[in-house]
């Protein structure tokens, strides 16, 4: 039988698990195009920024374990753009490819919804097909594809950019 999975709020004790996975992105993937480590200062910051702009931060647990975790925030800083946000969604290594990154995206989906939002994009590195499959599964459309607009482990990226009206 399948461990059983809870998505809820990220409470300030999971932000440890949260630097993890983050770092572990930032440090083998190509997920994040930053380069740099972060401490959990850094992480501390950013979860207290989400959630002075009323921004969700979610996070998957199984097994008592954080497993993932899922946010959005401003798309672009000025206020016409207001009702549409970026995400993004990060899976702990062991974790990734069993539905966790779906759960994710469906309940910040939801929430979308109930916050008055209109439109949810995600950036995504154009080689990263698991996370372009699992955006259109949910409903995303590809709007546009950046070339070699960032650079990574040496080399330059492409980035997909991909759409949800909510």
């Amino acid at each position: 039988m399948a461990a059983a999975l809870t998505i809820r709020d990220a409470a300030s004790s999971d932000l440890p698990a949260i630097l993890d996975i983050y770092n572990d992105a930032v440090a083998n993937t190509t997920a994040i195009w930053n380069e740099t480590l972060v401490d959990l200062d850094n992480r501390k910051a950013w979860h207290q920024a989400r959630l002075e702009r009323g921004f969700p931060v979610l996070v998957a647990e199984v097994e008592g374990r954080i497993a993932g975790y899922a946010s959005y925030g401003d798309w672009r800083a000025f206020e016409g753009f207001r009702h549409t946000v970026e995400h993004s969604v990060y899976i702990e290594k062991d974790h990734r490819g069993g539905g966790i990154g779906k759960a994710l995206m469906q309940a910040l989906v939801e929430r979308a919804r109930k916050g008055g939002i209109h439109v949810m994009v995600g950036c995504i590195e154009s080689g990263n097909t698991g996370s372009i499959r699992l955006h259109q599964s949910l409903g995303f459309r590809e709007v546009g594809r950046f070339s070699e607009v960032g650079i990574k482990f040496g080399r330059w990226l492409d980035l997909t950019c991909m759409e949800l009206k909510v």
